[in-house]
């Protein structure tokens, strides 16, 4: 198992995890579960189907409960701070969900708009410039600004929920599955993206994906949710090394050398 988490300074690690449980009933998802997220790196994190993935964004997230750990952002546990500092931490984050969820009765242009409308007190003017800006950074033509998400093509959902999660400029941000459904140029596109903005914003990247393509290219360091906790975290190289059977099928089975 790689386990590279403890030579790290502690004021390095932006996200950290510490004996999380999720439960639903009596089904336990995630149980005792560490993780450490550097600041300014793309971690990848993958896994079975099914094996927790999305929950434990959504934990971190404060979507879904946890029976018990700590989680710290920006040096803040989660779960003692109050309102007002929740409010401050959720302005230095960014969300982009796995089907976009952009709110289908908004324009691109007011969706972007809704975490400033919901963290900022702005002029309309000064909105509508701001989300100029953001189309601008993820490569989205400006005619985009005034149509709805049902006349997007999927890759142009994608900017556009990408262009949202980056409204507040933040320091990190959540991407679900950020290319699926995506075809093989547009998914390298947007990996190309991501890492583009990961390098000029300085931006940290917590990136759930199920895509070998983006994480060969674009992580700096994988993580592998299994058996509830996270079972091996390093990078690509460390990754193609390791013996954990799940970690082999995965990364040195018949389809992942089929990339090669």
């Amino acid at each position: 198992m790689v386990q590279d988490q403890a030579s790290v300074p502690e004021d390095d690690i932006l996200l950290s995890v510490r004996n999380v449980t999720v439960g639903f009933g009596s089904k336990i998802i995630l149980e005792n579960l560490d993780l450490d997220v550097r600041r300014g790196e793309i971690l990848g994190f993958v896994g079975g189907s099914g094996t927790g993935k999305s929950v434990l964004m959504r934990t971190i997230l404060g979507l879904t409960p946890k029976r018990s750990g700590t989680i710290k952002v920006f040096d803040h546990d989660l779960s003692s701070i109050s309102n007002v500092q929740r409010k401050a931490v959720e302005r230095r984050w960014g969300v982009l969900f796995q089907q976009g969820a952009l709110f289908s009765s908004l324009t691109v242009k007011q969706n972007i708009q809704v975490p400033m409308r919901e963290h900022l007190d702005l002029s309309p003017a000064l909105m509508d410039e701001l989300a100029t800006l953001k189309l601008d950074l993820v490569g989205l033509p400006q005619d985009a600004a005034d149509k709805l998400p049902s006349e997007l093509s999927g890759g142009m959902i994608k900017r556009a929920s990408l262009a949202r999660a980056l409204a507040l400029d933040p320091d990190l941000v959540f991407l679900d599955e950020p290319t699926s459904g995506l075809d093989p140029i547009g998914a390298a596109a947007f990996d190309a993206l991501i890492g583009s903005l990961s390098e000029t914003l300085g931006l940290t990247v917590y990136m759930v994906t199920h895509d070998l393509d983006s994480l060969h290219s674009i992580c700096d360091r994988i993580a592998v949710l299994g058996e509830k906790k996270v079972l091996v975290i390093g990078t690509i190289d460390e990754m193609m090394k390791d013996e954990h059977p799940w970690v082999v099928s995965y990364f040195r089975g018949e389809r992942a050398l089929r990339r090669v």
